[in-house]
Formats: structure tokens, sequence, C-alpha cells
């Protein structure tokens, strides 16, 4: 039995570029789709890039496909959404069978399944006209890929397994769960080992060369997780680290623009020079390998692929929240009268928001990610609608936001000349005159404007003080234009989300305190 078990693992393990079943029940074994054997696919330096294809998009399909955003805009109330898939969200009544929830939790295992593999036994399973350089770059990648799952897992269900090696549970997969603590020092080991093996690259206009990340991209991670830990010097050395390296810069400059912030969401630029790591889609006629946000995001029809108009629209709260002659606003959400040169409709290029708009009635609508129609400057599309513009997760203002907030370390304000140039990059770039001091709160509400709709508010709120984040989410209008909706709050630690019923069905463990993990 075991030995067929670990057949089943080396033959995924061997297709890890073409599709995954993260819908299996287990999420540690993933069942074979065809005959391929690993002693004859890795044979050539190209093979082995391509062995990691899968973690830049397919295994995290499930989570990223609605409860990504679900989590991220709904939950921290910068989207509105009735739609009952995802609504549990915005009124904070998550439950363990949540289909959302539950395909997040699938889609992190998915890609910590796949790197194990790769890490466990990529080395003995590669030809010998293989450069070794290439499968250290290779395992690097996986390194990365199993930290970021990992951290997403950490910051939604706290406690959770360690897991390592696939087949080190076969025969008893009950598995308990690990402390926070513990997963930190796993994440920041995971990603130390891509720096040590992963690339240095500059990010140059040729973004297809782009795509794959690079030691500063496991720099930059490795500085948000310090932070979400307090752990503020380390964070800032990291984030000058990534930024005197040159790798990466603010797409369209640091002053004052003549481009369009919206540009950074267009499927032409993906991989642009502010791209630090982003989920990389790519049309291919099988399901989950491209990106719904154009149909998630789009209001209608006329400007998407689908039958219906998005599932998600601005909240409330944020088209109240952006400071005047902030050149964000127009490309982070559409009100009437938004002219989009660059955003295909049914009718052609070029889109002028309609006076009716009224995307989940709000009034409004989602631009961030809407490319529009296929074709174009839209790129191609697939039977779903689903299209190749990227989704990031890291973008080079982050790391500049990340170092001015290291260097307040805590404090209430700061005026540090370092800590200004950092911040005022990023205000700047969105036509906003420069500050000579800025408050925790105001940097806040910085990290919330620059990244809206791209997945990272939740977060944020998390790692407030809980009584900070209660009050801010209490004061929040989550409903729509004509029903204003403030949300009772639940008691506890709500932004813990409880593990899958399914799961904790089949593994109790998960429900008992965590045990500290061996890192012999």
């Amino acid at each position: 039995m075991k030995k067929n078990i670990k057949s089943i693992a080396v033959a995924v393990f061997a297709l890890g570029v073409m599709s995954l079943n993260s819908c299996s029940d287990d999420f540690l074994i993933r069942e074979p789709q065809d005959s391929i054997t690993l002693e004859n696919y890795f044979s050539s330096n190209d093979q082995v890039r391509n062995s990691t294809n899968a973690m830049y998009s397919k295994t995290w399909f499930n989570f990223h496909n609605k409860a990504f955003f679900a989590i991220g805009e709904v939950g921290s109330g910068n989207s509105y959404t009735g739609s009952s898939d995802v609504n549990s969200l915005r009124t904070l009544t998550i439950s363990g069978t949540d289909v959302e929830m539950v395909n997040a939790w699938k889609g992190l295992w998915a890609t910590i399944a796949q790197a194990n593999m790769l890490i466990s036994l990529l080395p003995e399973r590669v030809g010998p006209e293989v450069d070794p350089e290439v499968v250290d770059v290779a395992i690097g990648e996986a390194h990365f890929m199993r930290a970021t799952a990992y951290f997403y897992l950490v910051r939604l269900w706290g406690p959770v397994p360690i897991v390592e090696n696939n087949l080190d549970n076969v025969e008893n997969p009950q598995i308990p769960t690990n402390p926070v603590e513990d997963i930190y020092q796993f994440i920041e080991l995971e990603y130390n080992a891509a720096i040590n093996m992963l690339p240095e690259k500059i990010r140059s206009s040729n973004y297809a060369d782009n795509g794959r990340v690079s030691k500063g991209s496991a720099k930059a991670m490795l500085a948000k997780a310090h932070l979400y830990q307090g752990e503020y010097s380390e964070a800032k050395q990291l984030a000058e680290e990534v930024i005197n390296s040159g790798e990466f810069k603010l797409y369209g400059g640091e002053e004052l623009p003549s481009y369009s912030f919206g540009d950074l969401f267009l499927t032409a630029n993906n991989n642009n020079e502010e791209s630090i790591f982003a989920l990389q889609w790519k049309v291919t006629g099988n399901y989950g390998t491209a990106s719904n946000c154009n149909t998630q995001f789009g209001y209608s029809p006329y400007i998407n692929q689908a039958t219906y108009g998005g599932v998600f629209a601005p909240s409330m709260d944020l088209l109240a929240s952006f400071e005047d002659g902030d050149l964000r606003r127009k490309e982070t959400v559409m009100l009437p009268g938004d002219f989009y040169p660059n955003i295909t409709t049914a009718d052609g290029p070029g889109l002028t928001v309609p006076d009716d708009i009224d995307a989940q009635g709000t009034g409004s609508g989602i631009k961030k990610y809407v490319v529009g129609k296929g074709g174009g400057a839209a790129g191609p599309f697939d039977n779903w609608g689903m299209m190749e513009n990227n989704t990031y997760i890291m973008r080079y203002s982050e790391v500049l936001l990340i170092h001015a907030e290291a260097i307040l370390g805590g404090a209430e304000s700061t005026s540090d000349a370092a800590a200004l140039a950092s911040y005022n990059k990023v205000r700047n770039r969105a036509g906003l005159p420069s500050v000579t001091s800025f408050t925790f709160d105001e940097l806040f509400h910085e990290r919330r404007i620059e990244l809206a709709f791209e997945g990272d508010y939740w977060y944020d709120l998390g790692r407030l003080p809980l009584s900070k984040a209660v009050d801010i989410i209490s004061n929040q209008d989550r409903g729509f234009v004509d029903n204003p909706n403030f949300v009772p709050i639940p008691s506890g630690d709500f932004f813990i989300l409880p593990y899958p019923t399914i799961d904790l069905d089949k593994n109790p463990k998960l429900g008992e305190p965590p045990v500290p993990y061996n890192f012999d």
C-alpha cells in the first residue's frame, strides 16, 4: 500500500506543469492523471524549469478564484457583494462549511503539496544533462511558494500542520497543528532558503523575462513576514536591501506621472518592473489556468465575457476613503462619466462609464484588474471568460510602504528622512503632495488605498490590536446605496477562520492544542 501511494506522489510530481487536482478529499495526496514517469520527464534544463510552472498559477486557482477577494476585500470592508457564495465575509458569519473558505484551504495546501514534491524528489529525478544550477533555482522557487502558502495559512487559520514531505503522514494522516510562532519560524527558514537558491535579477523592460521570482522577491516577502510579527529592524534591513538592489522600480516613475496607475493592471503590462511576485495566468483551454478577475469585477457583460455583472463591487466605505486629487481613485473604482480608453467594450475600444452603473447596487464599479472584452488590450480569453492579466501578490510600492512602516517601528508618528522618502514616493506617484511627517494611521490608510482590490486589507486589519480592528469594521457601511448596513461584530478573534468541517472530521487533531514542531 505504501509503495502504491509513493507511486501516486511521484506521478503527481511529474505532472506539475499539467493539471493538479486540488479538489481531492485529502489535501496532501493528489491522484495521478496519466502515466508520464519522472525518469523520462526531467532530462533537460527546460523540463526542470517547467516543473515549477503549476505553482505560479494552477495550484493557486481555488484560493484565487473567489476566496482571495472574498477574504481580502469583502471581509475587510473594501468591497460589497450580495452574492450568496461569498456574502459570509461581508456579514462576518463564516463557518467551517463555507465553500470559498474550503476552496482557500484546498488551494493553499495544493501549492504546499506541489512544493513538497519538488523539494523532496527533484534532485534525485534529473538526468545527467541537467545543470545543477537549474535544479537549485527550481527548488528555490518551491521553497518560496511553500513559504508564501504558509504565510496565508497562518494569517487565516493560525495554528496549522507544518508538512515538509507528503509521504511522512501516509500511514497516519491525523496530523497535529503547530504553534503560530513555529509556523513563522518555518516561513522565515523557507524564504531564506529561497534567497540562497534563487538568482539575482534586474527587472527589465522585457516583461517576458520578469515572471519568475528572484532573491529580491524572497527578500521582499520575508520583509513582510517580519513586519507582520512586529520585527521592525529585520523588516527594515530587508526592505532596504531590496530598494538598494535596483531590481524593482515604481512603474511610471516616482513623480506626478504622465501614465495611468491603471496601466499596472493591463494584460500587456504583466511582469512589469514593479512586479515582485504575481500569479501567472494563461489561457490554455483548460479550466483553472487563467484569471477570473475581469468577470468577477467587470460590472456588466458589456465589458466582460460573462452573461452577468460583477460579483464584487466597491464598498460605500472605500468610495468615501480617497483623498481629493488621488489619481488612484479613477484607476481603482469606476464612477459615472469616467473614461477608460484601454477597456474594450461590446462596441469596441474605450469605455465611458454610464450614469446608471450600479454593480451590486453600489452606483459604482471596480476598475482595477478590469480589461474588458477579449481581444485588443484585453488579450485572449477562454470559454469561461477568464483572461491572462496577472494577479499581484506583491508590488514594489508595498516594499516602500513596508520600509516606511518598519522605520516608524510601532511609534505614533515619524519625520525620519528615509521613511519619508519611501512614503512620499508612493504618494507622489498618485499625484498627492509630499508630507513632512506621517502617523501609523496615515500609513495604514495609504496601504489600504494603494493595495485596494489586491487581496491585502483583511490581513492588515488582522495585525492590528483586536479592539482597534473592531472599531474600524464596526464603523464601516457594509451595505449598498439604498441599504446602509453595519454588521454585528463576532466575539473573539474573528480574523482566525474555522477549519473546514470536512478536514476537522478526518483529522480531529486540527482542533487540539498545537504541538511544537521538531525542526530537526
